[in-house]
């Protein structure tokens, strides 16, 4: 069995044939999906996709990229509303993007303060986005923590270093397609932690894997990712997998 840690699979792109996108997945052995939330919109489509296919559990979550549209109470309170149906496993994702220029660093931190405070009235893990800001993320982490705080590194990109500096607060490093791209340092990152530390994603429909990079990507792709990371540790893809499952199980707070 695989899981997909993070799948946008309630997004638009998959409108047109999300039932054989579906039948594709569980093909390929795929039998849990994480669908996160970016906004309000797409936080009700996840929990709604949810509700339709038991193989799927939803995030409510604030990209760092729609901070400023979310500066009104109300949103957060609706968002906080939603968190509190069954399907939601987690908060996410959620946290900070400093890649492109136009998004305000102050927005972005408050509202990944917001999210980890609802988090932890919820008692929920989260998911969290950081790209080209792991000092500020870890900063944030430090200062918002407390005693119940969990959840998954998702996409990850940093080194082994942050790796471990994430771990050492409690979070899962979820691996996605880019460990196949050819001058990824991921692979080196899974073999230097601890195999019970790692998840796998397709971030679909973005990042897809080689040899379909550059194309939509599909949660049936995920088994590229775990190959991969069987690959770089060694192991059969098969313990991968279902070392993979299983600690997919754990971040998420979800019984086998």
């Amino acid at each position: 069995m695989l899981a997909d840690a993070h799948c946008h699979l309630s997004f638009p792109e998959f409108d047109p044939d999300r039932q054989e996108v579906i039948q594709r997945m569980q093909a390929a052995g795929v039998t849990l999906l994480i669908d996160p939330g970016t906004d309000l919109a797409t936080s009700r489509r996840s929990v709604e996709l949810a509700k339709q296919f038991g193989f799927i559990r939803a995030n409510v979550g604030l990209h760092p990229h729609e901070a400023e549209g979310a500066v009104a109470d109300a949103v957060y309170e609706a968002l906080e509303e939603l968190a509190r149906c069954p399907e939601v496993v987690a908060i996410g994702e959620i946290g900070l993007d400093y890649h492109y220029p136009g998004h305000s660093p102050r927005h972005q931190e408050d509202a990944f303060r917001t999210m980890l405070r609802m988090a932890a009235g919820l008692d929920l893990p989260v998911v969290i986005h950081s790209r080209d800001a792991w000092p500020d993320t870890l900063r944030i982490l430090d200062e918002e923590r407390h005693s119940g705080l969990r959840g998954v590194m998702h996409c990850f990109s940093g080194d082994t270093a942050v790796a471990r500096e994430c771990i050492r607060r409690g979070l899962f490093i979820s691996i996605p397609g880019t460990i196949t791209f050819k001058r990824s340092i991921l692979p080196e990152v899974v073999r230097s932690v601890p195999l019970a530390s790692l998840l796998a994603e397709t971030d679909a429909p973005y990042l897809a894997p080689v040899p379909f990079r550059g194309k939509r990507n599909e949660p049936a792709h995920v088994r590229l990712v775990a190959e991969a990371i069987a690959d770089a540790r060694e192991i059969s893809p098969a313990a991968a997998a279902e070392a993979i499952y299983q600690n997919t199980l754990d971040a998420f707070g979800i019984s086998a």
